[in-house]
């Protein structure tokens, strides 16, 4: 007999396990690396969605984490818990599906220049007629053969150089790229988590990178009051402080990490809700939050303008709708040359990956 046979659904056992754990990744994100914090919130979601039962309990959920290699005992005696290196790469991971997913199959494996010749490291499968200095390996000698049979007929066949096609070519280039994200309050101010979108971002494009772009450089930094660099496994637990915006610390720390790459790219990535609020002359901070002070505004401006002398293009994304703020990232932009993006947190990941995936900027 043939057909098909119904029966009660029965899920997974295993599948109980990455349905919790797909779920604590987002919380330990938003939570900035607190492991007791995120069980809290996942007991809760528990009580409400009824997410385990009795054969596979939180404890149990706890329990395999740890047996997992994702969680371990803290060193400092006190009985919580903390996520390890293998967790801070799952929540990578989890990052750049969550972000990139839905462009990942339209995604390059390198980043492509407008440029072709002769002496490109890929072929991109079009064809043009020979001329001289081509070299003889990319002569396509079954579409020129193809093509002399066209242009000279298949009785009295010959193959001269107007009949020669060759395969064009191009370039691959590498990017070095410097990340700043903005830690000031406002970035968790007027009930809108920011950072966590934020972090989610600076994580998938690192793991993008990783994987796809292994020549290129990704570095991350920080700024509110003062500027400094984070490692890659300290963005789960970065938190916003009690910080003002101090875009020229920033600025000048990320044209200081670009001056010492060698990629023929150089660009910084700048995500930031507000104004810039403050700078640090002969180590005392100058602060002002109260519309935009011209001489940061001005400061700012100068910075803007020797990345573009240095080559450097600044991509910003604006997550605020201010006006005012909006005539500035203008203003800011146009010193630069560069880019702006006037956006919500919505879609902020998207922008981001193709933005990077389509720089072109490389001149052979």
């Amino acid at each position: 007999m043939s057909g098909y046979r119904f029966k009660t659904f029965q899920a997974d056992p295993s599948s109980r396990f990455d349905q919790l754990f797909k779920i604590f990744k987002q919380l330990i994100t938003h939570t900035s690396g607190d492991v007791d914090e995120a069980l809290d919130w996942l007991r809760e979601l528990d009580k409400e969605y009824e997410l385990t039962d009795k054969e596979y309990t939180i404890d149990d959920f706890i329990a395999e984490l740890k047996k997992r290699g994702y969680l371990k005992d803290k060193d400092d005696g006190s009985g919580g818990m903390a996520i390890t290196p293998k967790t801070e790469q799952a929540i990578r991971s989890n990052a750049l599906e969550y972000v990139f997913g839905k462009l990942k199959k339209g995604a390059s494996g390198n980043h492509k220049t407008k440029f072709t010749g002769t002496n490109g490291e890929e072929s991109i499968g079009d064809l043009r007629s020979f001329e001289f200095g081509d070299a003889p390996q990319q002569i396509a000698m079954i579409d020129s053969i193809r093509q002399a049979q066209i242009n000279n007929g298949a009785d009295d066949f010959k193959l001269t150089e107007h009949d020669l096609l060759v395969t064009e070519q191009e370039y691959k280039t590498q990017t070095a790229t410097v990340l700043m994200i903005d830690i000031s309050h406002s970035m968790i101010l007027y009930g809108e988590d920011r950072i966590t979108p934020a972090k989610m971002v600076a994580m998938a494009m690192a793991e993008m990178i990783q994987r796809n772009y292994p020549k290129d450089s990704l570095d991350i930094i920080v700024f509110g009051n003062d500027a400094w660099p984070i490692r890659l496994k300290d963005l789960p637990y970065l938190q916003v402080g009690p910080y003002h915006t101090n875009t020229v610390a920033g600025l000048e720390l990320a044209m200081s990490i670009l001056r010492k790459k060698k990629a023929a790219n150089k660009q910084i990535f700048m995500i930031t809700d507000g104004k810039p609020s403050c700078l640090k002359e002969n180590g005392q901070y100058y602060m002002n939050s109260f519309g935009l002070d011209r001489k940061i505004v001005s400061r700012c401006l100068s910075l803007a303008a020797s990345c573009k002398r240095s080559k450097i293009n600044i991509t910003t994304f604006m997550v605020a709708s201010d006006q005012y703020l909006q005539d500035f990232i203008d203003e800011f932009t146009e010193a630069n040359q560069g880019k702006a993006y006037f956006t919500g947190l919505k879609g902020l990941g998207e922008m981001i990956f193709r933005d990077y995936t389509n720089n072109k900027k490389k001149k052979i």
